[in-house]
């Protein structure tokens, strides 16, 4: 094998493990989410408001990478569920923001502490330093892309 086909190689078979341990991690995400009555993209949609504030819907698909259709299904399900309201911004009736209710707010509360823990149970395999480095060399691939 020549040095270029080992490097080929190495870059295939890191995609492969990546894609696989991306995939066993947004399994048991999901399991953990769903347990608590929520789709992942609704728990990312209530996440997001509980951490940052009420957001325009508009910017709420591009910070968890939905399509415009899917972020008004979404929305639409969790304002049913009474998680959260839409607002219109008083200064600009064509922006419309999305808002955590009291019921979502208390909802999100009670079940990111558990999520959270679970994310670090996933990743406990690392220690503190591999978890810096796997942070840095993931960047660094996803920065080389844009």
């Amino acid at each position: 094998m020549t040095d270029k086909q080992v490097e080929t190689s190495a870059a295939l078979k890191s995609l492969i493990v990546l894609s696989r341990a991306q995939h066993a991690v947004e399994e048991e995400v999901r399991k953990d989410i769903q347990s608590h009555g929520l789709t992942p993209t609704e728990f990312g949609v209530l996440e997001l408001l509980y951490h940052k504030g009420k957001q325009p819907i508009q910017h709420i698909g591009k910070r968890i990478l939905l399509t415009s259709g899917s972020m008004t299904y979404v929305i639409d399900k969790l304002e049913k569920k009474e998680l959260l309201q839409r607002v219109r911004c008083p200064k600009d009736r064509r922006i419309v923001y999305a808002e955590i209710t009291e019921k979502g707010y208390q909802q999100i509360e009670q079940i990111f502490p558990a999520h959270e823990q679970k994310i670090e149970e996933i990743f406990s395999v690392l220690s503190p330093e591999e978890k810096e480095q796997f942070i840095a060399l993931l960047k660094r691939v996803g920065l080389s892309l844009q």
